[in-house]
Parts: structure tokens; C-alpha cells; sequence
């Protein structure tokens, strides 16, 4: 009987074993998971609704959405792609919803849905799952591969499914067989900007719709929604700067200058224009009292004080100085960045497996037949919104649907 062992309990993993438990039902398959608990960035993501992909069926759309591995993905999507992933859940009695910006949960907005949905399929398909049971190496031979766990066990592999994630340096993929030569180094990829002395970090929790943000001295920048928190800047649209500058971010040593453009939506001669026609038809009110262009009113006062502005001036007393700057903090405010912090615990790994050393079409290691790798582990990562856990359902899959197949 064909031994299939499943390193790592999460997404990817848990859709490789169910995958190849039900192409190859004379296999014995079995997941090790290293934590004592299972799924643990089903349980978190989406603020613990879980979001299980992106309502995107374009393939040539949908790896956009991916700084690295997008070309790679794109065949293997071919094989099982959102569409597929919809139909897998939703014909085990998980419907799924698709939200106004794409995004897709479980209808009952509750990630247990999905952990109950997959562990439900390992229990009808008898993988078998062991967690608190970590690898410290493995060897290869002419048999197929010899595991020993952190706690001195030995078990053995005709085939091996690496879905064990991201590690953050380089030494952490120490176990991984061929990993010296495979690795692309890793950095970390969707995380929050650090802004001590930031003016604005008394506003945590405000969010704006719609802004525009820039790294200066780079070609870095991203627009959409922006929120303030109690450290810097976090929301859609830094994290998806932090993906596509992860590298170069990493090389700045998260240290650079982060530009702010609240108003995206005006050129900065609209800005100055509606500023003075509102100060000529609304003399006697004060400054700070009535936000303007729709800016939460906590941010337009913080932004107007930062200006020059006093609590008690009103827009006939505003000399051309404080209007001025306010039309430049509108338009182009700038945040002195010290470092960084993940995003909760949705941060990604930028770097793995180089794609180079994969199978393309089945996901099967070039240096060591019988490997395979699927998810985060790979050098394939993308930006929010159900793209990377559809990475680890499609490569989850891929790998699944080929590792009980005679190695070449």
C-alpha cells in the first residue's frame, strides 16, 4: 500500500490530502501538522469568516492579484480554478457569498464552516491526522523518504506533500530536502507601515474610503481604502503596497518616506478651488467644525490643526499660510515610516520553493521525485482578498491529483 504523508495541517495541505485520498483510495494518507491545532489561517482570516477565494474566473485576471508566481499559477488554474473552488465547497453543502469588492465567505460568515467542511472530508476518506508532531529532517533513498519528528520518531514515505507555509528566514527551511539550491530568500510580504510620531496615531480606528499612497524614491503606489491605527497606517491599500514592495520594501530596512493623497479623486487646483469657495459662501464658520470632502470629521480636524489652524478660527480669519498647507496635507501628507507589523496573522511569505525547481504540471520536485510542494511554501504569494488561500486550493489539488502516480 502507497504511504502519503501530508506535511502541514493548514489550507493547502489539508486539500492535497483529501485530494489524493480520493484519486488514490488504496493509498494511506497522512497529515502532520506541527502545532496541536489545525487550520489555523482558515480560523483567522477575513476576521474569522474565513475568505475562501475571489469571485475572479478570468485567469488572465484573476494572477494578476499575484507580486510573485501569477505566470506559474496560471496553467495549473486550468485544473481547478475559483470556479472549481465555489462548486468543491458549495456541492459539500457550503454555499458560499460574493461580497461587493469580490471577496467570498461561507454564508454563515463563519470560517468553522470551512474547518468543519475539511475535516469532515479527511474523516470520510480516512486521512489520517496527527497533530503537536513537527519534522526535524528528512532523508531521501531509492525507497522514498525517511521523517523524523521533533520528538525523535521515525516514519516512513513513499510520497511526501510539503504544505507546511512560509518561514520568515532562510534557515527555517533547513529540513526541506534540496532547499539549499531551491530557495528563493524569504521576506514577508503583507504587513502594516510603523509610523512613531505619527500626528495621526490618536485617530486609530478611522478609515478613509479612498486614498492614495506612494513610497518616496520608488515607483510604489496603490489607491483605495486606508485605515489609521494605533501604530501607523494599515488597511487594502498599504498591504497591497507591502506585497508588490516586498522586496524592495525589505531592502529599505522598512525605513522610507510614505506619501498621502486623502483626495485621490481631485488634482490639487480642485482641492485649493473648492477650499475657497467654500470659505466665500461660509465666512463665519469655524475651520475645524464642518469636515469637507467627505473626510471623517476626526481627520479633517486632525489634518487642519497639523495646518495651523486653531480650534476657534473661522474661514474668514484663515490666513493664506494654514490654507495653503492644508491643501498640501490634503493632497500630499507625509509619514516618516520606522519599521512594520504584521497584518494580524494574514501575513504571507514572499519567497520558497523556487518555481523553478517544480513540475509546472504536476508540482512534483525536479531534484527529488516523490516530492511535491503545494501553497505559501512556494514562491507564489498574493495580495488580500481570497487570492492566496486560492493558491493553496489549486496547488493543494494539483499536488493531490498527482502524487499517487508512478514517479517518473
Amino acid at each position: 500500500m502507497l504511504n502519503i504523508v501530508v506535511i502541514g495541517g493548514g489550507a493547502a495541505g489539508f486539500f492535497g490530502a483529501v485530494t489524493a485520498a480520493e484519486t488514490f483510495p488504496d493509498a494511506r494518507v497522512l497529515i502532520l501538522e506541527k502545532n496541536n491545532t489545525l487550520l489555523n489561517k482558515v480560523r483567522i482570516s477575513g476576521g474569522g469568516r474565513c475568505n475562501v477565494t475571489h469571485a475572479c474566473y478570468d485567469h488572465r485576471q484573476l494572477v494578476k492579484h499575484y507580486p510573485r508566481g501569477g505566470p506559474f499559477l496560471r496553467p495549473l488554474l486550468k485544473q481547478f480554478d475559483a470556479a472549481d473552488t465555489v462548486r468543491w465547497f458549495e456541492s459539500r453543502g457550503v454555499p458560499l457569498k460574493t461580497e461587493a469588492d469580490g471577496r467570498m465567505f461561507p454564508t454563515t460568515d463563519s470560517s468553522e464552516t470551512i474547518i468543519q467542511c475539511l475535516l469532515r472530508e479527511a474523516r470520510r476518506l480516512n486521512v489520517a491526522i496527527r497533530t503537536s508532531c513537527g519534522v526535524k529532517t528528512i532523508r531521501t533513498d531509492a525507497t522514498g523518504f525517511q521523517l523524523t519528528t521533533l520528538s525523535g520518531e521515525v516514519i516512513r514515505a513513499d510520497r511526501l506533500l510539503i504544505a507546511a507555509g512560509g518561514f520568515p528566514q532562510a534557515p527555517a527551511y533547513g529540513w526541506v530536502p534540496g532547499s539549499g539550491s531551491a530557495l528563493v530568500p524569504p521576506v514577508p510580504s503583507l504587513f502594516t507601515f510603523n509610523t512613531p510620531g505619527n500626528p495621526l496615531l490618536a485617530l486609530a480606528g478611522v478609515s478613509v474610503a479612498d486614498a492614495a499612497v506612494r513610497i518616496q524614491g520608488t515607483a510604489l503606489e496603490e489607491r483605495g481604502p486606508l485605515l489609521i491605527t494605533h501604530w501607523g497606517f494599515s488597511g487594502p491599500v498599504v498591504l497591497r503596497l507591502s506585497a508588490w514592495g516586498a522586496r524592495e520594501l525589505a531592502g529599505l530596512n522598512y525605513r522610507h518616506d510614505l506619501r498621502i493623497n486623502w483626495l485621490p479623486a481631485l488634482n490639487e487646483t480642485q482641492v485649493r478651488e473648492e477650499l475657497q469657495t467654500f470659505r466665500n459662501q461660509h465666512p463665519k464658520k469655524r475651520v475645524l467644525s464642518q469636515s469637507l470632502f467627505g473626510l471623517p470629521g476626526r481627520l479633517w480636524a486632525a489634518l487642519a490643526t497639523e495646518a495651523g489652524v486653531s480650534e476657534a478660527m473661522r474661514w474668514a480669519e484663515l490666513p493664506a499660510k494654514p490654507q495653503n498647507r492644508m491643501v498640501n496635507l490634503l493632497t500630499n501628507s507625509v509619514f516618516p515610516v520606522s519599521g512594520k507589523s504584521t497584518f494580524k496573522e494574514e501575513f504571507v511569505t514572499c519567497g520558497g520553493i523556487g518555481l523553478k525547481t517544480v513540475d509546472p504540471e504536476t508540482l512534483e520536485s525536479r531534484l527529488h521525485p516523490g516530492l511535491f510542494f503545494a501553497g505559501e511554501i512556494l514562491d507564489v504569494d498574493g495580495i488580500t482578498g481570497g487570492f492566496n488561500f486560492q493558491n493553496a486550493w489549486t496547488t493543494g489539488f494539483v499536488a493531490g491529483k498527482n502524487i499517487g502516480k508512478p514517479v517518473k
